[in-house]
């Protein structure tokens, strides 16, 4: 018998039909086909750990994950074998072997999502569970004013579910950028760490003041308030994906060559350049 080692995944997956992430008895979840695929492939039972736990409706296309088995395979052979035995909605991107110091969660210093808004009068067919299809026009230059308000480090109360069970409400957020092009708008966003429906809950207040029934100005009141009952509604699940997640250096992880060549099922429609 081999020593356990620990393998990282790079892992995407559209969420449409998956009750989030993480595994429960009564419904399908994405860990839950991840891990049946990996078994088939090793022979024994995986349990995976994840870099972030996504929700119902969430997408993926950096979603990174470890496990640790004593059965010996080569990178090719883990990811595409893996992908043999996975629903044609979920794909190992990639897999490395790394020391048993890497954890997928605790040892990553960023995790960044990006959220689809698509404005549109009429529903759409090809769209509906992977951006958020809404009818208004918005200012793009208002909701990037919004969003320079959250910079930095914050106690993010107002932007966490009432259900999160984080131990604090204070994390880093690096970055929040509004991007348009034609009918499309495109929030990047970036931090040490999320709070349970934080991204969606910052994109709901950024649309809200991008249709104008928020104003700019509203926005450090509303982060000093720590108070969720004050803030607008969440923007929905099917417009969220967790396009990367970083760790330092030494684990030698393979990264993305910049941001904008994050890879999305909608990319060739979503110019991402302006």
């Amino acid at each position: 018998m081999s020593a356990l080692r620990r393998a990282c995944l790079c892992v995407e997956y559209d969420g449409s039909r998956y009750h989030g992430w993480q595994y429960q008895h009564h419904s399908t979840s994405v860990q839950a086909v991840l891990q049946e695929a990996l078994g088939k492939v090793l022979d024994h039972d995986v349990e995976v750990v994840c870099a972030g736990r996504t929700d119902t409706g969430v997408h993926a296309t950096g979603q990174i994950v470890h496990f640790d088995t004593d059965v010996e395979r080569s990178r090719r052979g883990l990811t595409l074998g893996t992908n043999s035995h996975l629903p044609s909605d979920v794909s190992v991107r990639w897999s490395r072997w790394v020391d048993e110091g890497f954890h997928a969660r605790f040892a990553a210093v960023e995790r960044r999502y990006r959220y689809l808004i698509l404005s549109s009068a009429s529903r759409s067919a090809l769209y509906a569970d992977r951006v958020w299809v809404q009818p208004h026009e918005l200012d793009g230059a208002a909701m990037q004013a919004a969003a320079d308000a959250l910079l930095g480090e914050h106690d993010f109360s107002s932007f966490r579910a009432a259900g999160c069970q984080a131990k604090h409400p204070v994390r880093l957020l690096k970055q929040v950028r509004v991007s348009q092009r034609g009918a499309w708008t495109v929030v990047d966003v970036a931090a040490n760490a999320f709070l349970q429906h934080m991204v969606r809950n910052i994109t709901g207040m950024l649309w809200h003041v991008g249709v104008g029934k928020s104003s700019v100005d509203a926005v450090p009141a509303l982060l000093a308030a720590r108070d969720r009952t004050k803030a607008p509604v969440a923007a929905p699940a099917a417009g969220l994906y967790l396009t990367e997640v970083r760790y330092p250096g030494h684990f030698d992880l393979p990264q993305p060559e910049a941001e904008d060549d994050i890879l999305l099922p909608l990319e060739p429609l979503i110019p991402l350049r302006a």
